[in-house]
């Protein structure tokens, strides 16, 4: 049966790599922020195939380029940059109205509020389908989403339902966004990707380590530094894929632009003799080599000190190294969705939970 189950999940891959090989995406992430401290009050990116492009917010005012080829780009067609200017400045007034409104219409009065859209289009470069989308949260759920079909908004929520009624009134709008969506924005899709494809189609393997907190956690293997995001990661034992006390994390971003992900292993009941048996593969889409790093105890890395060997100088550096995880995961919360298109909460003082490795 595990063999099967193997097999079935190599052809997934192989399946999705020859899929993803000819699609592409242009994501716009944008965060509206009321009463939430520390943060600035607007945030814009832009991403193609989850490759961050540039970044703008109400502090700097002004878009940074985090592409070398995006920078190219601009010199030569500078009126990409006048335009992301003035829809950025003008984004920034239009969303703080929205946040009023929606405040004034839902009796809110104070605390913290965040609104979000997520807005782009995928192109499959070889059919010529163009998939266009336009979706808002509010406080961390969905609020309100574009039906570019029917040219009108569906509000999953019942607060949304007087700014549907609203915005499916504003038939100009819907207009304009019919055109840009399913025209503009694909031609500028293409545009990024001829300019940026040495970039957007490398190949980078990952380093491997495996992680342990105490000598009884479970054992994390960590993949972090490949690129594209379209990876496997998975332990094995003897040539066997596992599916039993093993528990996979999701692909996160690093702040180069690469990626990263873990899955974790229960190995509490193997005795030690056993654990050579055991193997973590990493396998990149496009790419025939597997990475694999065995299980071995010496190999482990950890953190943890004996509490007889512990100083106590290193509860502040520790604090403080928790602290900076915190404000990352803050910065990097803002841009992320849950896998199934919902909205995750933006951190406005809720605890959070440091990952497992």
């Amino acid at each position: 049966m595990n063999k099967i189950l193997t097999l079935l999940l190599n052809l997934e891959l192989w399946i999705l790599q020859d899929t993803f090989a000819a699609r592409h995406s242009l994501k716009y992430f944008i965060i509206a922020t009321s009463g939430v401290k520390n943060f600035p009050e607007f945030v814009g990116a832009a991403e193609v195939d989850d490759v961050r492009l540039g970044y703008w917010d109400s502090d700097i005012q002004s878009p940074e380029l985090k592409q070398e080829w995006m920078r190219q780009l601009v010199r030569d067609i500078p009126e990409q940059l006048d335009w992301y200017k003035r829809k950025c400045s003008g984004n920034q007034l239009v969303f703080r109205k929205h946040l009023e409104a929606l405040s004034q219409r839902l009796n809110q009065s104070g605390g913290s509020h965040v609104l979000q859209r997520l807005n782009g289009c995928d192109l499959d470069e070889e059919s010529g389908e163009v998939v266009g989308y336009n979706q808002y949260g509010y406080d961390g759920e969905d609020f309100i989403a574009l039906d570019l079909q029917t040219l009108m908004w569906t509000a999953p929520s019942s607060q949304a339902f007087t700014t549907k009624l609203i915005w499916d009134n504003d038939i100009d709008r819907l207009q304009y966004n019919k055109r840009y969506y399913i025209k503009k924005c694909p031609e500028w899709l293409k545009m990024y990707v001829n300019y940026g494809r040495s970039v957007l189609q490398r190949k980078e393997l990952p380093s491997m380590a495996l992680l342990q907190k105490t000598p009884t956690s479970l054992v994390c293997c960590q993949a972090t530094g490949f690129y594209p995001k379209l990876a496997m990661l998975f332990w094995r034992r003897d040539g066997q894929e596992l599916y039993e006390h093993v528990e996979h994390g999701e692909i996160l971003p690093n702040h180069d632009g690469t990626f990263q992900m873990s899955v974790t292993l229960n190995v509490s009941e193997s005795p030690l003799a056993q654990w050579a048996e055991y193997e973590c593969v990493f396998q990149l889409s496009g790419v025939e080599e597997q990475l694999v790093i065995k299980l071995d105890k010496d190999a482990i890395q950890t953190n943890w000190i004996p509490p007889s060997n512990f100083p106590a100088g290193a509860v502040i550096g520790g604090a403080v190294g928790v602290l900076l995880v915190l404000v990352a995961a803050v910065a990097a919360g803002c841009y992320t969705r849950r896998r199934n298109g919902e909205f995750r909460a933006v951190n406005t003082g809720v605890e959070l939970a440091l990952p497992e490795c």
